[in-house]
């Protein structure tokens, strides 16, 4: 957790082959699990937000084969500390109405 925004950049660019500058939140996770960052692009500058959990550790992916994309409500539980598999939650249907 020792990166500031110019080294979370090109973690960014190199390592996940993504572009910052798109209109992406990207986290990053502490090797104890109790620290995230998280970085984000405005269109003007970059946003670093920290957030330290003062109990537990976040259910973060261990792998790189588990990163992947998540919803703004997946986004809340994780910075509450919870999964973001909540079992009890109903999933938002993703259709448009035939006419």
């Amino acid at each position: 957790m020792r990166k500031s925004i110019d080294g979370l950049i090109l973690v960014v660019q190199h390592q996940l082959q993504l572009n910052p500058f798109q209109n992406h939140l990207f986290l990053f996770c502490g090797r104890k699990r109790d620290r995230m960052k998280a970085l984000y692009w405005e269109g003007d500058g970059f946003v670093l937000l920290y957030k330290r959990l003062e109990s537990g550790q976040y259910q973060w992916p261990m792998d790189a084969e588990a990163v992947r994309s998540i919803t703004p409500q997946e986004f809340r539980w994780l910075l509450e500390g919870l999964s973001i598999h909540q079992p009890k939650a109903v999933r938002k249907l993703d259709f448009t109405p035939s006419i």
